[in-house]
Formats: C-alpha cells, sequence, structure tokens
C-alpha cells in the first residue's frame, strides 16, 4: 500500500469499528425484550449470553478463515452477517426473531473483533498503529453509548405508523452498516501474503497451559463480563432502588458508555506516563468501590457514581491483559490473540449467572456475580510487570 493516503483509506476502516460498537445494543435491547415479552431476568439474559456465546465458537476459525480469503473479505463477511442481524427485528419481536437476530450479531462481531484489527495494521503498514486502534476503540465507543438513546428516542417520540418503536435503533445501524459494507468493498486495501504455517486448533489450545497466557484470558473473561453485567444490569438496578421506568433508567447505560470512553482516550495518555501496573491496580480499586456502591446504593447520586466508576475502571482492562498475554509469547502471537479474542466468552456466562441471582435475590445478586471477576482481577494484578 505504498504511497497512499492513509487518513482516506482509514474512514471505511473506523466507520467498521463503529459497527462493531453496534453488539452493546444487547444491553438495552434485553432489557426493552424482556418488558415487551414479559420475561424473567433468567430468561431476558439468554440475549446477551448468546451474543457472546459465539466468541467462543468462531474467533479461532476466524483467524484461519483470514488467512485463507484475506483480512478485508472477513470483515466484508462481518459486516454481511451484521446487516441481516440487523434487519430481522424490523419485521417482529417475537423471542424466535430476536433469538435469531442476537445470535446473527454475536456471529458477526466474532468475526469482526477478529478480523478488523489486523487489517488496520495492514492499513497502516506499521506506523501508529497502537494510537489508530485506540481512536478505534473510540469511536466503537460512540456507537456504544448511542445505542440506548436512540432506544429511548424509538420508544418515545417515532410516529407510530412506523412501528418500529424502540426497534428504530435496529434501522438506523442497518443503514449506518449498509454504507460500511460499501465504502469497506471499494476500498482498495493490498495485504501482504500468508507467510509460514497456518495455526491450527491444537496449536491454539495448547497455549492455555502457559500459566500467563491462561490467567490472561480468564482476566478477559472477567471484564467483558463486567462489561456486559453492567451494560444489562445498571438500568434494572435503577428502575429497582429509584422507581425509575426503563426509558428513564435506559441512561444508566449511556452513562457507562461515556465514561468507558473518557477511559479509552486518558488511558493511553497514563500508559505512557504511569507502570501499566499501577494503573491495573488503580482501575481495579475503582470496579471494587463500584461494587459496593452498586450494592449498597439506594441513592441516584451514589449509583450514578458507581456506574460511571467501573465504566472508567474497567475500559482499559482488555488491553492491559491482551498486551500481557502478547508479550509473554512474541513468537506465537497470532495463536495468542485468537485465545484472547474467545475470552470474550466472558460476556455468555457472567449474565448467565447474573439472571439466575437476579432472579433469586435482586439486582444486588447480579452484583454480587461482577464482584466474583472483580476479585479476580486484583489476584491477577501480580502477573503485571513491576518495571
Amino acid at each position: 500500500m505504498a504511497k497512499q493516503n492513509k487518513s482516506i483509506y482509514l474512514i471505511p476502516v473506523m466507520l467498521c469499528f463503529f459497527c462493531m460498537g453496534f453488539v452493546d445494543l444487547v444491553g438495552i435491547a434485553s432489557n426493552y425484550v424482556k418488558a415487551d415479552l414479559g420475561l424473567s431476568d433468567s430468561v431476558a439474559n439468554v440475549f446477551p449470553s448468546l451474543v457472546f456465546f459465539w466468541f467462543l465458537i468462531f474467533s479461532v476459525p476466524t483467524g484461519m478463515l483470514m488467512n485463507k480469503i484475506g483480512r478485508k473479505k472477513t470483515v466484508l463477511l462481518s459486516l454481511v452477517v451484521t446487516v441481516v442481524s440487523l434487519l430481522l427485528p424490523m419485521f417482529g419481536e417475537t423471542f424466535a426473531i430476536m433469538l435469531a437476530a442476537f445470535s446473527l450479531l454475536g456471529i458477526g462481531n466474532a468475526l469482526m473483533q477478529t478480523s478488523l484489527n489486523p487489517l488496520v495494521s495492514t492499513v497502516m503498514g506499521g506506523g501508529n498503529l497502537a494510537s489508530t486502534l485506540t481512536f478505534g476503540q473510540f469511536v466503537k465507543a460512540i456507537a456504544s453509548f448511542s445505542a440506548p438513546y436512540l432506544a429511548m428516542w424509538g420508544a418515545t417520540k417515532v410516529i407510530p405508523e412506523f412501528g418500529l418503536d424502540w426497534r428504530v435503533l435496529f434501522a438506523i445501524f442497518f443503514v449506518v452498516c449498509i454504507l460500511s459494507t460499501i465504502l469497506l468493498f471499494v476500498t482498495p486495501i493490498n495485504e501482504p501474503a500468508i507467510e509460514g504455517k497456518p495455526s491450527t486448533f491444537v496449536e491454539c489450545f495448547k497455549l492455555l497451559g502457559t500459566p500467563i497466557v491462561l490467567l490472561s484470558f480468564f482476566g478477559i473473561m472477567c471484564h467483558v463480563g463486567i462489561d456486559v453485567g453492567t451494560n444489562t444490569t445498571a438500568p434494572k438496578i435503577l428502575m429497582e432502588r429509584l422507581g425509575l421506568t426503563l426509558n428513564e433508567a435506559a441512561f444508566a447505560t449511556s452513562l457507562y458508555f461515556i465514561f468507558r470512553t473518557i477511559g479509552c482516550l486518558t488511558g493511553s495518555f497514563f500508559l505512557r506516563v504511569l507502570k501499566m501496573r499501577t494503573f491495573f491496580i488503580i482501575s481495579v480499586v475503582m470496579m471494587a468501590l463500584s461494587m459496593c456502591g452498586l450494592f449498597f446504593g439506594t441513592e441516584q447520586w451514589m449509583l450514578y457514581t458507581a456506574i460511571a466508576l467501573v465504566g472508567y475502571g474497567n475500559s482499559n482492562v482488555f488491553s492491559m491483559c491482551f498486551a500481557t498475554a502478547l508479550e509473554s509469547m512474541p513468537e506465537k502471537q497470532n495463536e495468542v490473540s485468537g485465545l484472547m479474542i474467545m475470552g470474550l466468552f466472558g460476556g455468555t456466562v457472567f449474565p448467565l449467572l447474573m439472571g439466575f441471582m437476579s432472579d433469586a435475590m435482586g439486582q444486588a445478586g447480579a452484583v454480587l456475580v461482577m464482584a466474583v471477576g472483580v476479585l479476580y482481577l486484583f489476584t491477577y494484578i501480580k502477573q503485571l510487570k513491576t518495571a
């Protein structure tokens, strides 16, 4: 890609990062589906769990697929799957339709999460990669915190003739995803030839026998579990403790993503001026304080503060765990990368457990499940370099 204007070629790639953020609509959407279909917490939490289940199945195969068809084509495939997932809810809101839509959303996002970052590396040609990926996460977060606002607007303002209510967010994201697919398709990106022997399943999974890889894998599971858990549970806590309606409580999800976005932007700076271990400790302490606030809080200011703390504290945990794992085995980065992306399966495990616990003892039970993840992250601190 010599002599190309990289900034121009990054525009469709950054739009793909925005589409990657569509997966975070599952938190607010599952709350509306629960209300519309009269579901219990444990049943409603199947939706976010289902979305992240597909990371367990598709992350490693996607890495192998990229070796065969290339990074750009793999991202295009992920966009096509995402387009279909966003189209389905516009035809109805039955349990079966939403189940299919969330499944396809998870499959498309698993493909995209695995292939988009390497595509950025191809476009940048090794220049300013870290800062470019950080900006991509910022763009992704814009989609994440806009989803609750779009759902609220659709539920209260959209003309009834449209018949989409809160599901108008699917229609808006559908249009953006179509645009992203077209722009990436017409953008010429020259990819280097694949060198060496492609990774196999056995080679990948054997690496879990390495302690730092396994512990980092669990760290990413906890990060994503807390992320999806807060996304899904924060509005329910406000409804339970403050008596708010769903439309009023949906702001909690946006508040979380606003502070996660701020964390992504400022984290790259702090990681340059602070030791990674120091910043990780600060992040996890913020998350622990948040769990206390979400468990005991009964005042609006306390709950909002707790949501902001977990949003900021959890914003850089993924990158720190990911980087630690990659640096531990520089000769096996492709295999380690696939395993770390598979750790997003934590977004399946946590919501399921939180659903059962909240049915049994209210939303405080869901907070306890997330608190276990925070406790694990405290144990991970000793894996980080002190220098």
